[in-house]
C-alpha cells in the first residue's frame, strides 16, 4: 500500500480540540436523538410519511454541525471536480473507502452540491449500537449490514421497498462503499489474496470491490423506477489523512479533501444483467486506481476539467454552529433542574433499547408499523 501522505502535515488542533470535536458530535447526537427525534416517534403510528420527512430534515440539520466544525473551526478545504449533482436526481453514490471517516468528510461535498436530507448511508450493523449516534442513524433510515448477503438481502429489499412505496415516496441518495472496509495494510493484504485467487491485478490505492450487494441494490432500484443515475466518486487526501477515530480524538485533520465526480445515467448502464454490472463496477475500480495513482504521484490534483456548482450556504453553517452548542447547554441545564425531563430522557433511552432488541432498530420498527397500518387499511377497503 502506497503511503500517500508522507512528509505532509495535518492541520492539528491538539488533543483538547480533537476531544472537544468528538464530544460535541457525540453529545449533540445523543441529546438530539432523545429530545428532538424522540417526540417525533408518535408520528410513526399516525402519519408515517410525515414522520419520514420531518426526521430527514432534522437529521440533515444536525449533519450541518460537523460540516460547520470541519470548515469553520478546523479550516479543512474541500475541492470538487467533475460532473456534480442534480438536486432532483435519485442516485447511488459509489466511493473508494480510504479511511474510516470518509463518510463524514463527504458530507460537506453533498451539502454544498446536493441535498443532505435525501442521504442514506450503507453502514456496518455494529454502528447502530452506539448510544446517541447509532440511535439517530436508525431514525434516519440508514441501511445497516451484517456483511452476510443471505441475511442482509431481505433487509435491504424491505427498506428500499418501504422508501419507494407511493405513500412514503422518499427519493434517495444512497452512499455505498463497495470495498466494504477502509484501506489498511491488513485489508490490502486480503484484497491482494483475492486478486491472486481470481487472476486480477493488485491495487495500491483501492481495494477490490464487493459486487454482489451493489448489483442487487441497483437492480432493485431500477425495477422500482427509483434511480436516475450512479455517481462514481473518487476521494483523495493530498494534505493530511485521518486514518481512524483515534486521529480525530488527537485533533488531526486533513488540510484538504479532493473529490472527483463522474455521473453515469442509469439508461447507459447494463442494469438488466447482474454479471455485466459486476464487470462494470470492477472496471470503474481499475480506472479509480489509475486516477488515484496520477493524483498522488503528480501535483495531487484531479484532472477533471469541469467544476460543479458549489452552493456556499454560509448562513446554514453559522446557524448550526450557534444552535447545537446552545442546545447542549440548554439540555444539560434542564436535565439538572427538571425531574420530569430526567424521566422523559430515561424513557426515551428505554424506547431505543426496546426497539433495538425487539425489532432490530427504529428503522425496522418504522417499517413494521407502516406495514401493519397498510394491512389494516386494506382490510377496511
Amino acid at each position: 500500500m502506497k503511503d500517500e501522505t508522507v512528509n505532509v502535515e495535518h492541520r492539528p488542533l491538539g488533543r483538547i480540540g480533537g476531544a472537544l470535536f468528538c464530544f460535541s458530535i457525540f453529545i449533540t447526537s445523543f441529546y438530539g436523538a432523545i429530545f428532538i427525534l424522540g417526540p417525533c416517534f408518535a408520528l410513526i403510528y399516525i402519519w408515517p410519511w410525515l414522520y419520514r420527512r420531518v426526521v430527514d430534515r432534522i437529521v440533515a440539520f444536525w449533519l450541518i454541525f460537523p460540516i460547520a466544525l470541519l470548515e469553520k473551526v478546523f479550516r479543512v478545504k474541500f475541492f470538487v471536480k467533475g460532473d456534480g449533482f442534480n438536486y432532483m436526481e435519485r442516485t447511488v453514490i459509489i466511493m473508494n473507502h480510504r479511511t474510516r471517516v470518509d463518510w463524514m468528510l463527504f458530507w460537506p461535498c453533498l451539502f454544498h452540491c446536493a441535498r443532505l436530507r435525501k442521504l442514506k448511508i450503507v453502514l456496518k450493523s455494529d454502528l447502530k449500537y452506539i448510544p446517541g449516534p447509532g440511535w439517530a442513524m436508525q431514525a434516519a433510515g440508514f441501511i445497516f449490514l451484517d456483511r452476510k448477503w443471505e441475511r442482509d438481502r431481505p433487509h435491504v429489499e424491505d427498506l428500499l421497498h418501504y422508501f419507494n412505496d407511493p405513500n412514503i415516496n422518499e427519493p434517495l441518495i444512497l452512499l455505498l462503499f463497495p470495498e466494504g472496509t477502509d484501506l489498511t495494510e491488513n485489508t490490502k493484504s486480503r484484497s491482494d489474496k483475492f486478486a491472486d485467487k481470481q487472476g486480477l491485478p493488485k491495487y495500491d490505492y483501492v481495494l477490490h470491490p464487493r459486487t454482489t450487494g451493489f448489483t442487487h441494490l441497483v437492480k432493485q432500484l431500477v425495477e422500482a423506477n427509483a434511480i436516475d443515475c450512479i455517481h462514481d466518486i473518487t476521494v483523495g487526501y493530498p494534505a493530511g489523512l485521518i486514518r481512524n477515530e483515534n486521529d480525530l480524538i488527537e485533533g488531526k485533520m486533513p488540510k484538504e479533501v479532493h473529490f472527483s465526480i463522474t455521473r453515469h445515467p442509469v439508461d447507459t448502464l447494463p442494469t438488466s444483467n447482474e454479471e455485466q454490472m459486476s464487470s462494470w463496477l470492477n472496471e470503474k475500480w481499475r480506472a479509480k486506481e489509475e486516477k488515484l495513482k496520477k493524483f498522488y504521484t503528480s501535483d495531487r490534483q484531479f484532472l477533471d476539467t469541469r467544476q460543479p456548482y458549489w452552493d456556499k450556504r454560509t448562513i446554514s453553517i453559522w446557524i448550526a454552529l450557534l444552535f447545537w452548542p446552545s442546545f447542549i447547554v440548554v439540555c444539560s441545564y434542564c436535565l439538572i433542574v427538571s425531574q420530569m425531563l430526567k424521566w422523559y430522557g430515561l424513557g426515551s433511552i428505554v424506547f431505543y433499547i426496546f426497539a433495538l432488541r425487539a425489532n432490530g432498530g427504529v428503522e425496522k420498527l418504522e417499517m413494521a408499523v407502516f406495514q401493519a397500518l397498510h394491512n389494516k387499511n386494506l382490510k377496511k377497503d
